[in-house]
């Protein structure tokens, strides 16, 4: 991971000293100098900082909660958009993460989306023939120069091949992956200087969210990775889809690469096409319906789904099926990760919100353990008008909010791969909701649920999870005297010694301690008693000089070890 690794070690070198200078100065112009630390600027020979017309704290001063995160918001769009690519990039992250910003700052970062300045063809030309290994008049029939998308990580190109199937190219940006890299161990360690600064900007964990940026990204520039999630989900899809509705586009492996991806294209309406899509709305609503199941299925059964589907990704074809498309953002769960979130739909279904808290605290991020009791009160009163509801009645985005806002009271994190599945279950209620579906999701997931349980928790799973177990116990066992062996051995070796202090309970402590005594020395004498009636075996005895010497001497030892036992009781 190049991008975490420059990251990490920013703090000790920074690799391009004119770029930190360029965007220290775009912060500084623009209300955000007051943040920027000395520990920034004095990496940078002869800076002078420049001081903004207006301070951001002192434009704040009297702002309501609303403005205050407009006001930033504006701001630090206003930053992005002079800084490029890379910082774009980022404000759309920001812009997905309602778990962490108010609203008003998530619509200034949502103006971001359309700001990536577009590619010519001839600047990637070279990009594409080095992947394919052709010229582009070789490798295809036909190119539209004009992209027909533009993003900012790539540019997307409309193809023919020569056996005439219609794809898409797909084209990572030139110089791209280094620009992001430069620029986001810069971003990386202006985030921690200002945590630093700011109370509240630590709270909101803005280098953690600088993270999850690297991790992004560091899927989303390698287009193996998006070619690979495309080829996942095709094979999930055709195991759930028995009624074969959907359709997965496929990839070209042979004209693909890390930054070229040549994909079918879809014949079709997209769903952003609002007006022509509700026309054929009695067709699509039966569709999506099922396709909620589907959606379901391939989470809860398989962790990995689709995490981005919103109308520009779905495809009304015109043989009738529904197509997907731009496998950049997927979401995955583990299979531990997929019983909790099992076991917590359960507990929401059966309203036994106790549960629902113990399981979510499991897997919950947080600093300090929660007071479980007001948890689980306000857990009820924020999801019980929830509920039962359909589509049409519940604001998914209303939910999300209120869940947000309570675990932000608890002072508590939605894990990042839960957060994911609450946005797609977002974006495709959005879908639902302009073709005017009314669905019941929490009613699909009862009615799923059983079956979901079975698979999940099945005799073969179970005894799978038992073997791995058993696995892990053996590999314990064999390690554990060793270690042991070896703690002792350090323990003689460097004396270590321990001291129990005890206050207010001596004299119980020294009744028990004298007590063990008694119970030791007793023993001692019994076994020595014993061995001295053994000793005389089987013999006659008539006359106590016949009993063995040796017998008299464990019988004394036992006396005096049984009499200075009663001498510990005494003391």
């Amino acid at each position: 991971m190049d991008l975490i690794k420059a990251g990490i070690g920013i703090s000790k070198t920074i690799r391009n000293v004119g770029r930190l200078q360029e965007i220290v100065m775009v912060f500084a112009r623009n209300g955000f100098d007051e943040f920027i630390t000395n520990n920034t600027t004095n990496k940078i020979p002869n800076f002078v900082l420049p001081k903004s017309k207006k301070r951001l704290t002192e434009e704040l001063a009297n702002k309501s909660e609303k403005d205050w995160n407009q006001v930033v918001g504006f701001r630090l769009r206003k930053c992005f958009e002079e800084l490029g690519p890379a910082f774009i990039k980022f404000g759309q992250l920001l812009s997905s993460r309602e778990d962490l910003f108010h609203p008003s700052f998530i619509e200034e970062m949502r103006m971001l989306r359309d700001k990536v300045k577009p590619v010519a063809f001839e600047e990637v030309r070279n990009i594409i023939e080095s992947a394919v290994g052709k010229t582009v008049e070789q490798a295809f029939k036909s190119v539209q120069k004009e992209a027909i998308g533009t993003a900012s990580i790539g540019v997307v190109f409309r193809a023919v091949l020569h056996d005439g199937t219609p794809v898409v190219i797909k084209v990572r940006r030139p110089g791209i992956e280094k620009e992001i890299e430069t620029d986001f161990s810069i971003l990386m360690f202006l985030a921690i200087q200002a945590e630093r600064v700011s109370k509240e900007l630590k709270y909101l964990g803005i280098s953690r969210v600088v993270n999850d940026f690297a991790l992004t990204l560091h899927r989303e520039l390698n287009f193996h990775v998006e070619a690979l999630n495309c080829e996942r989900l095709r094979k999930n899809i055709e195991k759930h889809d028995t009624q074969n509705f959907y359709y997965i586009p496929r990839v070209f492996k042979e004209y693909s690469s890390e930054g070229v991806l040549v994909i079918e294209e879809l014949i079709g309406t997209p769903f952003s096409n609002q007006e022509a899509i509700l026309a054929k709305k009695a067709e699509i609503i039966p569709k999506m319906e099922y396709g909620v199941r589907l959606f379901l299925k391939t989470f809860l059964k398989d962790g990995f789904f689709h995490a981005d589907l919103h109308g520009g990704n779905f495809f009304y074809l015109d043989d009738g099926k529904i197509g997907l498309i731009d496998f950049g953002l997927m979401g995955s769960l583990s299979k531990s990760g997929r019983h909790h979130f099992i076991a917590i739909i359960y507990a929401i279904l059966s309203y036994n919100y106790e549960n629902l808290v113990y399981e979510f605290l499991d897997v919950a991020e947080y600093e300090t353990i929660p007071d479980t009791d007001a948890l689980i009160r306000d857990v009820r009163e924020a999801l019980s008008p929830f509920v039962g509801l359909s589509v049409k009645q519940t604001n998914f985005s209303d939910l999300l909010a209120v869940v947000l806002s309570t675990l932000k009271k608890h002072q508590m994190y939605l894990p990042r791969e839960w957060y994911i599945i609450f946005r797609a279950l977002i974006t495709l209620d959005g879908v639902g909701k302009q073709l005017g579906i009314d669905m019941n999701i929490f009613g699909i997931l009862e009615d799923d649920i059983e079956e979901i349980i079975e698979s999940t928790f099945s005799k073969d799973e179970l005894m799978e999870e038992a073997a791995w177990a058993a696995r892990d116990l053996t590999s314990t066992m064999r390690v554990l005297p060793r270690h042991i062996k070896w703690f002792l051995r350090d323990f003689a070796k460097k004396g270590y010694a321990i001291e129990v202090k005890n206050t207010g309970y001596e004299k119980e402590l020294g009744a028990a301690v004298g007590a063990l005594t008694f119970l030791g020395f007793a023993c001692l004498s019994s076994v020595l008693i014993f061995t001295g009636v053994y000793l005389i075996g089987a013999r006659d005895i008539n006359d106590w000089t016949q009993i063995p010497t040796v017998s008299w001497i464990m019988w004394s030892l036992g006396v005096i070890l049984f009499s200075s036992g009663i001498s510990s009781l005494r003391r």
